[in-house]
Parts: structure tokens; C-alpha cells; sequence
């Protein structure tokens, strides 16, 4: 056995380890199925005993003989019944606790999968390839038990009736092992083909349902539509590459039996002279019978294949490596004292550093302000205190602990974060406040965050009120409306640390003001760091630092800064002039 056909064995061995917590289900479905399979040479049987009893004329054997069929029609019912049922239930039981396997390690996974991954593979797996282990472990199992016991017992039958004639089926069974080894690698090939394009189709047409205001204010759609066609072309073009596979070995393998069931045929004229006439019909009738069986079992090995190759994406997944999760240290509230000490951190397979040697420290209570071009590594830096990518170089220090030493879940539950692109769920405006962990609060509760967070200006307006439905990601919510409710989140959260970034860069004028005394309650006795656009929200700020290519290059604050008359003097001079209506608005800063 070569190393392919070993991996593929311990893949499918592994897959079958999911049936072991219902093996009693799967042993009646044998049960079933054997019942099923023994009907077969006894229906061969019983036509050698009608021809026999027809020649020798015994009235007692033509009286039990339709009962005989009769019984064995319903035996095959029944066997048929419970094979096909309880093998579905267990099917569809591994099928279940695949499926939730996978979305389990999908919130797992660290922040780097993500990024690295194609969404569209990542959801084909857990429907399209979820599928083909289904066959797998169905139909395929179905067919090797059921039709494989049929062939062994008409094999049985055939042996005993004549074991010389019957070797030639053990001539030409090396033929159909070396057939059935080519089909299958050429299977697995095209199956790991279809699954990528599977992933393919459902990422764009994932991109144009997220995007489709793009998609028409910039006239994509024949664009979009035509790497949609030429994605479905790709399937196409693979699944009839598998199913013309598949079709050719059925028929060469039907060729094959069909010339050794002729030489048979002809051989038994020859050398069944002294047998019965009900012995010869007999024998002939099981013998084609058995084409059936074995093109079934061809059938299911296509299937096999596409399981296997599904399966393997599966377990690959399965078997990535989650979130490292070494802490233990725990604390019900820390005080929020952050402090940045020689970090320095590079993104996987980047060719430069993102952060450069950072060290700062903001002290329980402060605000502390990120301002700087695009790219300077400011969103960066806010993502490795919540530990969404881990840092080897320098400490990131939490009340003077090390974040890497606290329980992962415990140090975000110290962390509110609220992003410029805000997350909703296709749920009530209540249960998308009171998300997660915060699920327990009381409606009370959840209506005083969305005070505090100046939303329930808009929410009290609407029939349902907090009860609405806000569609997929709020698109039944202009921009400040969903980042009112991101802020009426951070605030029921009430954690001692709060990360802004750019909260309020895309909002128009009037949300602006809104969000902005939203944030004055938000921010109120909590450690926080602003990564801001616009210059004038973040003037009243403790500390501002101002970074560049993942360097700190200045630090102080407004006054300080602005008298110093560096990067940052150059910045708020350049956002002055382009802007200067954005100093006069009522509540321009954040803190004032």
C-alpha cells in the first residue's frame, strides 16, 4: 500500500471514529442490511427449486414455495427498512457534530487564520464539504454494506454450487483492483478541484451581496457577473471531468464482468451437463446478478473519494492550532494601567516590521491618543493589547502583569473596543447591545447604555423600539445610529479599558456631535486609547503620541506638541487649513 492510500485510509478511519459514539444505531443498520443481502442468492435458490419442483412434479414443494417468495420479499423489506434508517440517523449525527465542530473552531482560530483565508473556502467547508462527507458516510456505506454482503453472498452461492467454474471471477479480480486504484486517484483530483471552486462561487457571490452598493455605484456588475460565470464554467468543466470518470469505469468495469459472465456461461454448458436443470438456472441467475452489486460498489467508491478529500479539508482545519492560551492569571476589574515596554511586532510573512520599539505608559483613567498617517502601525498596536495577534518581542504590561500571563478570555473582559467599521448581527437592537457575555443584563440595564449612548434618541422612534430588528449588520441604520450602538455596548460592557479606533472619522456632522458626547460618558474614569484622523477631536488628551512607521516620533500633549512645532504641528496646521469649520463645532474634542 503506497503512502497516499495510507493517508486516505487513516483519513476515513478517522472519519468513522465520529460513528463510534452511535455504533449501536450502526449495528442494527447491519442487521438490517445483512437481512437485506442474504434475500439475494436465496431468490437464486428459490428459482432452482421452482425449476426443479416443475420437473419433478411434487404438489407438497409447489404449496410453500409462493409462501417462501412471499416471506422473503418482506424479509427484504424489513431488512432494507432498517439498514437505510438507522444508518441515516447515525449519518446524519456525524454530519451534525462535523458541522459543529468546525463553526467551534471557527471561534478558535486565531486572527491571522483569518486574515490569511479566503471567507468563501472557509464557508464551503462547513456546507458544501459537510456534504460530501455526508455521501461518505451514507450512501457509500450504505452500498459497501449492502451491496458488498449481496456480492459476497451470491459468491457464497456460487461457490457452492460450483467452486471450479466460479474461479474465474478470481481471474478477474486483479483487473478491476488496478482499475478501481486509478479511478480513485484520478476522482480525488477532480473532487479537491470542485471543492475549490465551490469556494470560489460562494466567495463572490459572498462579495457582491456585502458589496453590492459598490458593485453599482461603480458599475461592476458585468465585472462581477463575469467571474461568476467563469467560476461556475471551472465547476462545470471538473464535475463533468468526474462524472465521465466515473461513467467510463462503470462501463469498462461492465465489460469486464460481462466477458468473464460469458466465458462462464459458456464453460457451464460445457461442464454442467450433469447438473439439474434448476442447479444451471440456478447458478446462471446468481451469476447475473452480480453485475449489479459490483457497479454499485464501483458507485460508491466515486463517493468515498469525494468524502475523502472533504474530509481531509475538514480535519485540517480541525487540526490547526487555536488561540494560545498559556495564561492563567485572572482578576475580576483591573485598574487599567497599561504600559508599552520595547515592543516591537511583525505581522506573519511581512518583510518589515509594523512596530518599532514602542514603549509608553498611560496610567489608570488617561487618554492616550494615536494620530498619524496610514500605515504607521497605530491599529496595530491597539490589536495586540487584546491579544487578536501575539507579540515575541517586548511587553505590553497590564497593571504592571504581562498580558500573555493572563486567561485570554479574562484579559478582553477588561477591554471594550469599539471600530470605525462597527459589527452587527441580523437580531433586535437589545440583543445586539447585550451581545456575548453581556447577555444576562436586564432590559433596564440595556436601555440605560443606549441613553448614555445618546441611541435611544433614534431607538424610541421605531414600533419595536429595542425589540427592532436591525437587519444583516444594522442596514436598516444610517452610520451614527450603528455607532451608537457599538458605544451603547462598550458601555454596558463597563470595562476598565477602552480602545477607539477612528470611531468617529466617516460620520457626518450631526452624528458627530451625538457620538462625541456619547464618548464623554463612555471614556469617564477609564483607561483610553483614541487612534484618531481628525486632529481636533483628540486635543484635550493626556498624552498624544504620533506615530510613523511604527516608530513613536513624538510625544506630549496639544500644547506641547503644537509648540514644539513638529510632525505634529505640520499635521493639525494641514487639517486647519482643509477644515477649519471642524474647530468651531460645538463639542469638536472628545474630552472638552
Amino acid at each position: 500500500m503506497n503512502s497516499t492510500s495510507t493517508a486516505n485510509a487513516k483519513i476515513y478511519k478517522r472519519l468513522l471514529t465520529y460513528v463510534k459514539p452511535h455504533r449501536g444505531l450502526f449495528v442494527i443498520s447491519i442487521i438490517g442490511f445483512l437481512i437485506y443481502s442474504s434475500t439475494q442468492p436465496l431468490f437464486a435458490a428459490l428459482v432452482q427449486q421452482i425449476i426443479d419442483t416443475l420437473q419433478e412434479k411434487s404438489r407438497e414443494k409447489m404449496y410453500y414455495l409462493p409462501l417462501f417468495f412471499s416471506g422473503l420479499v418482506v424479509l427484504r423489506g424489513i431488512g432494507n427498512y432498517l439498514g437505510n434508517y438507522f444508518l441515516a440517523k447515525v449519518s446524519l449525527n456525524v454530519i451534525h457534530a462535523l458541522r459543529c465542530e468546525i463553526f467551534a473552531k471557527y471561534t478558535q482560530l486565531p486572527t491571522a487564520h483569518f486574515d490569511a483565508n479566503n471567507s468563501g473556502y472557509m464557508i464551503a467547508r462547513i456546507t458544501h464539504n459537510v456534504g460530501q462527507v455526508a455521501q461518505a458516510t451514507t450512501d457509500a456505506v450504505r452500498k459497501v454494506v449492502q451491496e458488498g454482503l449481496t456480492a459476497v453472498g451470491l459468491l457464497v452461492y456460487l461457490f457452492y454450487i460450483n467452486w471450479m467454474l466460479s474461479l474465474v471471477f478470481l481471474v478477474v479480480a486483479p483487473l478491476i483492483a488496478v482499475l478501481v486504484n486509478y479511478v480513485s486517484k484520478r476522482l480525488r483530483m477532480l473532487s479537491k478541484r470542485i471543492q475549490e471552486s465551490i469556494g470560489d462561487i460562494t466567495h463572490i457571490t459572498s462579495e457582491l451581496v456585502n458589496g453590492h452598493r459598490v458593485v453599482r455605484s461603480y458599475g461592476g456588475e458585468s465585472y462581477e457577473k463575469q467571474r461568476f460565470v467563469d467560476s461556475s464554467l471551472y465547476n462545470r468543466r471538473q464535475s463533468l471531468k468526474m462524472t465521465t470518470t466515473s461513467a467510463v469505469h462503470n462501463q469498462i468495469m461492465q465489460l469486464i464482468i460481462a466477458l468473464a459472465l460469458a466465458f462462464l456461461m459458456y464453460m457451464a454448458l460445457f461442464f454442467m451437463e450433469q447438473a439439474s436443470v434448476g442447479s444451471f438456472v440456478g447458478y446462471l441467475t446468481a451469476a447475473f446478478l452480480l453485475p449489479r452489486p459490483i457497479r454499485q460498489l464501483s458507485d460508491a467508491n466515486s463517493d468515498i473519494q469525494r468524502g475523502i478529500v472533504a474530509a481531509e479539508s475538514l480535519f485540517e482545519i480541525l487540526d490547526e492550532p487555536g488561540e494560545v492560551d498559556d495564561g492563567v492569571y485572572q482578576v475580576e476589574r483591573s485598574k487599567g494601567a497599561l504600559e508599552f515596554k520595547n515592543l516591537s511586532f511583525q505581522y506573519p510573512g511581512a518583510n518589515e516590521l509594523a512596530l518599532i520599539d514602542i514603549n509608553f505608559k498611560a496610567e489608570p483613567g488617561q487618554t492616550i491618543a494615536l494620530v498619524g498617517a496610514s500605515g504607521g502601525g497605530k491599529s496595530t498596536l491597539a490589536n495586540l493589547v487584546s491579544r487578536f495577534y501575539p507579540h515575541e518581542s517586548g511587553e505590553i504590561l497590564l497593571d504592571g502583569v504581562e498580558i500573555n500571563a493572563y486567561q485570554l478570555a479574562n484579559l478582553r473582559k477588561q477591554i471594550a473596543l469599539v471600530n470605525q467599521q462597527v459589527t452587527l448581527f441580523n437580531d433586535t437592537i437589545a440583543n445586539n447591545i447585550a451581545y456575548g457575555s453581556l447577555s444576562t443584563a436586564t432590559k433596564n440595564e440595556i436601555a440605560s447604555a443606549a441613553t448614555d449612548a445618546y441611541a435611544m434618541e433614534f431607538v424610541s422612534k421605531l414600533d419595536l423600539g429595542l425589540d427592532t430588528e436591525i437587519g444583516e449588520n444594522g442596514v436598516k441604520l444610517s452610520g451614527g445610529q450603528r455607532q451608537r450602538l457599538a458605544l451603547a455596548r462598550a458601555l454596558l460592557k463597563d470595562a476598565p479599558i477602552l480602545i477607539l479606533d477612528e470611531a468617529t472619522s466617516a460620520l457626518d456632522t450631526e452624528s458627530e456631535r451625538y457620538i462625541q458626547a456619547a464618548l464623554q460618558k463612555v471614556m469617564r474614569n477609564r483607561t483610553t486609547l483614541v487612534i484618531a484622523h481628525r486632529l481636533s477631536t483628540i486635543e484635550n488628551a493626556d498624552v498624544i503620541l504620533v506615530m510613523d512607521h511604527g516608530r513613536i516620533i513624538e510625544k506630549g500633549s496639544h500644547r506641547e506638541l503644537i509648540e514644539k512645532n513638529g510632525a505634529y504641528a505640520r499635521l493639525h496646521q494641514i487639517q486647519f487649513k482643509e477644515h477649519p469649520e471642524k474647530n468651531d463645532l460645538p463639542g469638536a474634542s472628545l474630552y472638552g
